[in-house]
């Protein structure tokens, strides 16, 4: 048998920290090394214990999570579970926790707290096991910059407003995402994205986006035409499906069921695509775990589209994409750094 994933808790709180250990260390997969009340004491307990895992507080006293996040992976790259309020603060520093590095987040139940932190343990354990096998190798001696690089802007895509791109993303999406679209320039045909994330902070996701990129970019909200220079976001906890009406494609927001164990779900997306956009559209599997969008993305290619996944060099989690690719639907594999210029290429060939 394996040995346990060796967890490091960081939490201000002494009941938090209390709660958190008992929790994964029911896991008989998960064994907590230690603990530490504020990031100070976590460095120190980072080198003495070499854990395989850190589940930071997003909020705490002398030092905050992100603040700790953009010291600690340029010099010791682990894998990060943050452990986020649902306040609007919350969801912002959430945010930005996962641009400096953050592997994946869950949060601390607001209301019905006793059945809530039942839940909230649960996918903490399956969040700290999925984190155990994530690549952050890439954030050694990384310096962060927030200056979006755009690709020369194609004429040709600019009259091309019946093609649409999507994209499919989980664990380590956010930062991959980022990185994509901020290289498509502002006439790129309209963009398609779910990325695996709760309720309330796509929006907040969207809105960062929004400011580093040349196209515009927000919450889809049902009904919202799929359109040249937009980049449209599933919601957290919807479905979302392109559908065609008259010469427009539109984006239909609803129902809460999992789909491929995921609301929203890449398949849910990408199928809809394939039935309604046929060979008007290409494909981007990014970073995950499990097989969300594999189905969808081979729907698509049989629907004429041109499907693409990160390679596993570049994957925090080489998942999503690896199944994308070996059930078909993705042709190729592509370093992230060369995603985007790949999908307009695409473009321009169809």
């Amino acid at each position: 048998m394996a040995r346990p994933i060796r967890v490091l808790i960081v939490d201000d709180s002494a009941l938090v920290r209390n709660i958190l250990s008992q929790g994964l260390n029911l896991d008989p997969n998960i064994e907590v090394v230690g603990t530490a009340t504020d990031p100070y004491q976590a460095r120190d307990k980072i080198v003495q214990l070499r854990p395989d895992v850190l589940t930071l507080d997003v909020e705490m006293p002398k030092m905050d999570g992100v603040a700790f996040l953009r010291k600690l992976m340029p010099q010791f790259p682990i894998p990060i579970v943050m452990v986020s309020s649902l306040t609007q603060r919350g969801k912002q520093i959430t945010i930005d926790a996962l641009e400096a590095g953050a592997v994946d987040f869950v949060a601390k139940p607001t209301s019905n707290v006793a059945s809530g932190l039942n839940t909230m343990i649960g996918e903490l354990q399956a969040k700290v096991k999925i984190a155990s096998t994530a690549n952050v190798s890439h954030w050694k001696g990384k310096r962060i910059s927030t200056n979006p690089q755009t690709l020369a802007g194609n004429k040709a895509l600019a009259e091309s407003t019946d093609k649409i791109i999507t994209i499919g993303a989980s664990t380590g999406g956010t930062e991959a995402i980022r990185k994509v679209i901020t290289q498509f320039p502002a006439t790129t045909p309209g963009v398609v994205i779910v990325q695996h994330m709760p309720g309330g902070f796509t929006k907040m996701f969207s809105e960062r986006l929004n400011t580093l990129c040349a196209m515009e970019v927000k919450e889809a909200a049902d009904g919202d035409r799929v359109r040249n220079g937009l980049i449209l976001v599933a919601p957290g906890g919807m479905q979302m499906k392109v559908v065609r009406s008259g010469g427009f494609y539109h984006v239909k927001c609803g129902g809460t069921d999992k789909v491929s164990g995921h609301c929203p779900s890449v398949d849910v997306m990408m199928n809809s695509v394939a039935e309604h956009v046929g060979t008007n559209a290409v494909g981007g599997m990014l970073t995950g775990m499990g097989g969300d969008g594999a189905d969808g993305m081979l729907a698509m290619k049989n629907a004429g589209a041109h499907c693409i996944a990160q390679d596993e060099a570049s994957s925090v989690v080489f998942g999503m994409p690896k199944v994308a690719y070996e059930k078909g639907g993705a042709e190729k594999l592509v370093p992230l750094d060369k995603i985007a210029q790949t999908l307009l290429n695409l473009l321009v060939e169809k």
